[in-house]
């Protein structure tokens, strides 16, 4: 039976770590922080839980195939609910209401801009059929050949890699409004839409043609299923395990050291940040280097803040986005010139507000999110002051006081995303899917300098987000099953 060592506990890991174990092989998982689950840990204070990440249940068809892969399905270990309204969009003189089926948002979209309903339902079927080509046919390459882009349906869609989303939408689209609202799925693959392929825009297909879903109890239980499923399987989680390095013999990988100990194994995978888990090797056996890196796009990192309120809160929904300043100006100082927002738009999410065993009764949990550039200077004066701007315009907004009613406040920024998940330049998402990296321009799952040395998670294929995370864990796992 042969032996392997996976680092990090995300997504990504646990998918490997189950696709592994049920190939037979002897998985270990070795985790730095206390709990499992990489960047989508979970805070419990006060009788109030948050989701430390993310926050979206997209997709949930990936979510079923990956359990179905085990002879399971998602709800043998937790309970989904489909959103509805699926989130709202707060404008300076307006808001949006995303409904939960297609007739609700385009009867929306007809009250915005009148005739839009017909091209939106043009749209989405366009972006339906791009969902089933790159879930089907692109997602489960993994990335070694620029051949694996080359489908019978992708070159008959060849211009969709060369045009974008931004230009899809505003040919179709005028109000300012409706192009936001169709922009914003794309911010989670970490790119501005002008940059950002058109055929991404199967994204708009996950969020209105698949909804937004919750699992009860917050995300974190999607995590804590996986876990219980590797477990089932045989696989071995170490908690507190920081990994310091990885051990390279004769050129093939055949270890870790973790903790001052050396735990042997036939293969390493890395699920931890890419940069990172490659300076656990020495500089002989690096694949790029430190100008590599610099030179990527990044997705954004993120102010974020985790609030106790204890009150109910007025005119919310579960998820809420605050697009009431300029959207342009705000991507342009994540990507274009990187710097502290002048003024930001955010997220708001308040999972209490649907369920109730995410809060004590008669409060709300709310966990509120600014999209920042990588890399910024973090201090507690920053971020004391962007609480102050977006607490103002969610009051202004939202028509009601709440600066009385925080209970607590915890913040998370660049400085944690590097200490606790040793992020590169303190990155929230990974790497950004733009035309140069997609698929087989990524990092790839293997190391082409060290044997048996593998790697998965969202600066790899297919990219940044959850259904993403599980796909690549899968793709490693093949790569090495294949292999062996």
């Amino acid at each position: 039976m042969k032996n392997i060592v996976i680092i990090g506990s995300g997504f990504s890991s646990l998918s490997a770590a189950c696709h592994l174990a049920k190939e037979g092989f002897q998985v270990s998982i070795f985790e730095k922080n206390n709990t499992v689950g990489g960047r989508a840990r979970q805070l419990i204070k006060d009788g109030f839980t948050f989701d430390m990440g993310p926050s979206w249940y997209w997709m949930p068809d990936i979510f079923e195939k990956f359990f179905n892969e085990f002879g399971k399905k998602p709800s043998d270990y937790y309970e989904l609910e489909k959103l509805d309204p699926a989130y709202k969009i707060f404008f300076a003189d307006d808001t949006i209401t995303i409904g939960d089926c297609m007739d609700k948002i385009c009867e929306e979209f007809e009250r915005i801009e009148t005739g839009s309903a017909v091209h939106l339902k043009n749209f989405i079927n366009k972006a339906q059929t791009n969902y089933d080509i790159a879930i089907n046919k692109i997602v489960l390459k993994p990335g070694l050949s620029p051949l694996e882009l080359v489908t019978k349906e992708t070159v008959l869609r060849v211009d969709q890699f060369f045009k974008t989303i931004s230009q899809e939408v505003r040919k179709r689209f005028k109000n300012p409004k409706l192009i936001s609202t169709l922009e914003f799925p794309v911010l989670f693959l970490g790119a501005k839409p002008s940059k950002t392929p058109s055929f991404y825009s199967f994204m708009n297909f996950a969020d209105f043609g698949l909804g937004t879903w919750h699992p009860k109890g917050g995300m974190y239980q999607v995590i804590s299923a996986m876990k219980s499923l590797a477990e089932e399987l045989g696989v071995t989680v170490h908690t507190n395990a920081p990994v310091e390095k990885i051990l390279v013999k004769n050129g093939k990988a055949v270890g870790i050291i973790s903790n001052g100990n050396t735990h042997y194994s036939d293969k390493v995978i890395s699920g931890a940040d890419y940069h990172h888990s490659e300076t656990l090797l020495d500089k002989e056996f690096r694949q790029y280097s430190s100008e590599y890196w610099n030179k990527k796009t990044y997705a954004p990192s993120s102010l974020l803040f985790y609030v106790g309120f204890n009150k109910k809160l007025d005119n919310i929904n579960h998820h809420n986005l605050f697009f009431d300043t300029d959207f342009e100006k705000h991507a342009e100082e994540i990507y274009d010139n990187p710097k502290w927002p002048t003024m930001p738009l955010f997220y708001a999410n308040f999972p209490s507000a649907t369920d109730k065993s995410m809060a004590p009764t008669g409060c709300e949990t709310g966990f509120f999110l600014i999209p920042i550039a990588p890399n910024l200077e973090d201090t507690p004066s920053l971020r004391s002051q962007y609480f102050d701007i977006i607490i103002d315009r969610f009051e202004k907004r939202t028509r009601q006081e709440v600066k009385n009613n925080i209970i607590f406040k915890e913040s998370f920024c660049v400085n944690d995303f590097i200490e606790e998940y040793n992020s590169y330049k303190g990155n929230a998402y990974g790497m950004a899917n733009t035309l140069t990296q997609t698929a087989f321009l990524r990092p790839n799952l293997k190391s082409k300098k060290v044997k048996n040395l593998f790697f998965t998670g969202q600066l790899t294929v297919p990219g940044p987000g959850v259904p993403p995370a599980l796909i690549s864990g899968k793709l490693v796992a093949d790569l090495i099953k294949n292999k062996h």
